[in-house]
C-alpha cells in the first residue's frame, strides 16, 4: 500500500459500509419509482401474508431508510439483522426455486442474495459506532 498511502483496511471497509446499502437503496427507489410496490403487495398477500401492501411498503421504506442509518452509523448491527432476515425470506419465497445464478447459467437465483447477507454481516460484526447501536 506504500503506492498509494490514501488505501486502507479503514477506507475499504467505509467504502463497503457505504456501498453494500446504497444497493437496497436503489432496490427501494426503484420499486417507489417504477411503479412496482403495488405488484410485491400482491406478491405477499398471495403468499399468505396479511396487509400485503402494507408490508411491501414497508419492508420498501424499511430498505430506504434502514440503509441510510446504516451509512450513518445507527442501529447498524439491528439493521444488518433485518435485512438478513428479508434477504432469506425472498431466498425461500422466491430465489432458491430459481437456483443459485441471478444471470449466465440461470435466472434469478439466489448468488447475488446470499452475497448481500454476508455483507450485510461483515457490517453488523465491523461496526465501528457502538454507543450508536
Amino acid at each position: 500500500m506504500k503506492q498509494f498511502p490514501f488505501l486502507s483496511p479503514a477506507i475499504g471497509l467505509k467504502v463497503f459500509r457505504t456501498a453494500v446499502p446504497i444497493l437496497l437503496i436503489i432496490h427501494g427507489t426503484t420499486r417507489i419509482t417504477g411503479g412496482s410496490v403495488n405488484g410485491f403487495g400482491e406478491f405477499l398477500s398471495g403468499t399468505g401474508f396479511p396487509l400485503g401492501l402494507l408490508m411491501a411498503w414497508c419492508i420498501t421504506l424499511f430498505e430506504i431508510l434502514g440503509s441510510l442509518s446504516i451509512i450513518l452509523g445507527y442501529f447498524v448491527p439491528i439493521i444488518c439483522l433485518g435485512f438478513i432476515v428479508e434477504l432469506t425470506a425472498g431466498i425461500v419465497m422466491v430465489h432458491f426455486n430459481n437456483g443459485w445464478f441471478v444471470v449466465g447459467g440461470g435466472s434469478g437465483g439466489m448468488e447475488y442474495s446470499i452475497l448481500l447477507i454476508l455483507s450485510f454481516f461483515v457490517i453488523a460484526v465491523t461496526n465501528p459506532s457502538k454507543s450508536k447501536s
